[in-house]
């Protein structure tokens, strides 16, 4: 698609006869969402042979035709920034994207650049349609700045569209290897414990039952007895802030290296000293979805991190 000013002619399909209007246009044009047809609509850049049209709940006939005008997408305010990236997928519709440690996703007070969003604004320049008619990479989900592992970025509202669908629906396949102190003694369990900012620091993350607080879920496994410390693997059911870190600390065991919810444990923190390991053990390390474009299932795994590895072999029994 050209990204500056372009027009598209759409003609409704005998399928698509009878329906609203933004969801047959929906339909027929596949690089367009649903929701950015409603947003071009209401701005005034879909017309018919009448002239333009506004109303999205207006039913239409097969063989109608449709101008759709794409005004050019308004460029992200953030630099784009050569950083390298480790590219697990990449497709005309979305991209996978192996994150480092210390990497930060989105850029916020503190951390305006270097981060994925600027990285990806680089990497994919004069690829991204626009999603909602900005010039941006989908941000669907995130991990923590110091927390490694996958996720995927959207390049069209399409992907963006669907792969939020998919993560609100809870469908997503996503699990973390973590390494967490003390014995677990159970071989599998679940932590169903709703979430929201902590009262005494909003900074925190914490287990609330109050009417605000999200539905959270972690169902983790015991992959491996260490010393002082179990090797688990945590499948979430949903994704919430520091889910894994809190729900983890709430039963006994928070993630080593954890400078938030860690607590004190001297002989533990004396090792990761010696190691210089600074940040939670937490890698994203599977994720599985199923195209939003394509409708194909896709898979993909990353190995622990050298940092994690070497902390996993020091902590062997």
């Amino acid at each position: 698609m050209d990204r500056g000013v372009s027009t598209i002619e759409a003609r409704i399909t005998d399928a698509a006869h009878g329906q609203r209007i933004d969801k047959a246009l929906a339909e027929v044009v596949a690089d367009l969402s649903r929701e950015r047809i409603k947003a071009l609509m209401a701005a005034g850049h879909v017309r018919g042979e009448d002239g333009p049209v506004s109303d999205g709940k207006r039913k239409v006939s097969a063989g109608q035709v449709f101008t759709i005008t794409l005004p050019a997408a308004v460029p992200l305010d953030n630099v784009a920034q050569d950083i390298p990236l480790m590219i697990a997928y990449e497709d005309d519709h979305l991209i996978v994207i192996d994150k480092p440690a210390g990497l930060v996703v989105h850029p916020a007070a503190g951390n305006l650049d270097g981060t994925l969003v600027n990285a990806l604004l680089h990497h994919c320049a004069g690829k991204l349609s626009g999603i909602g008619g900005v010039a941006r990479p989908g941000i669907v989900h995130r991990i923590d700045k110091d927390t490694s592992g996958l996720l995927v970025v959207a390049k069209d509202d399409v992907a963006h569209e669907g792969l939020a669908r998919q993560f609100k629906d809870h469908s997503i396949d996503r699990r973390y290897l973590a390494i967490a102190a003390g014995r677990v003694a159970t071989s599998a369990g679940t932590v169903d414990a709703p979430l929201a900012r902590s009262p005494n620091d909003r900074k925190k993350m914490a287990i609330v039952h109050s009417p605000t607080a999200k539905h959270a879920v972690t169902h983790f496994r015991k992959l491996r007895q260490l010393r002082d410390a179990s090797l688990i693997e945590c499948r979430l059911e949903t994704g919430r802030t520091h889910q894994v870190r809190v729900h983890m600390a709430s039963i006994g065991h928070p993630l080593l290296g954890d400078p938030v919810y860690a607590g004190r444990r001297p002989a533990l923190k004396a090792q990761l000293e010696t190691l210089n390991f600074r940040r939670q053990a937490l890698h994203a390390a599977h994720l599985g979805f199923i195209h939003p474009v394509t409708k194909n299932a896709l898979s993909f795994d990353s190995d622990l991190p050298a940092d994690m590895q070497e902390l996993l072999d020091h902590l062997h029994v």
